[in-house]
């Protein structure tokens, strides 16, 4: 008895069935690595913008702006946005009615897995890797939501962690 034929999609199928052009800003989706440590997690973030149709938010560090074009492999412009300060960009947020979801080990977590897709403009916050989102800016959440796991460490890297959520809300996964 032979199992279901297998059709492995060529690069031009999946380009077909893509859209016809990059959208300069998705808009809908954004990831905010707010306290970046490694610029390599933001090239990687950068890349998986791209994946599920997402705008990256990043501060005004002096090494963000080469950390970006490093880690843009896709060598074409990329959605990225500026915070400034990053609390009031956050509150800026929220009071345009984005929903801002949290990415951090709480009591009143979601787990990733009960987390719906967004059905309105969404943004992502990721705190720093070593001492997660400020307290400051973990009152501007509207949900938290924890990444379940079974290993010996306590989280997964920033880049890991935002890949994740965002093909959860993006309805992808």
């Amino acid at each position: 008895m032979t199992g279901p034929q297998v059709r492995v999609r060529t690069r031009e199928d999946l380009r077909q069935q893509r859209r016809r052009r990059p959208h300069p800003c998705w808009d809908h989706l954004v990831v905010a690595p707010l306290w970046p440590l490694h610029g390599a997690n933001l090239g990687t973030l950068l890349r998986t913008c791209d994946a599920v149709g997402a705008c990256l938010a990043v501060p005004r560090l002096p090494w963000v702006p080469e950390a970006l074009e490093r880690g843009n492999t896709l060598r074409r412009p990329a959605c990225v946005h500026w915070t400034g300060n990053r609390v009031s960009w956050l509150t800026k947020q929220r009071a345009a009615g984005s929903a801002v979801v949290g990415v951090e080990l709480a009591e009143e977590a979601v787990r990733l897995g009960d987390l719906p897709a967004a059905r309105r403009r969404t943004v992502v916050v990721l705190g720093h890797e070593q001492t997660g989102i400020p307290p400051e800016a973990l009152d501007l959440l509207d949900v938290v939501v924890e990444i379940p796991m079974v290993g010996a460490g306590a989280s997964l890297n920033v880049a890991v962690a935002g890949s994740l959520v965002l093909y959860r809300l993006a309805g992808l996964l």
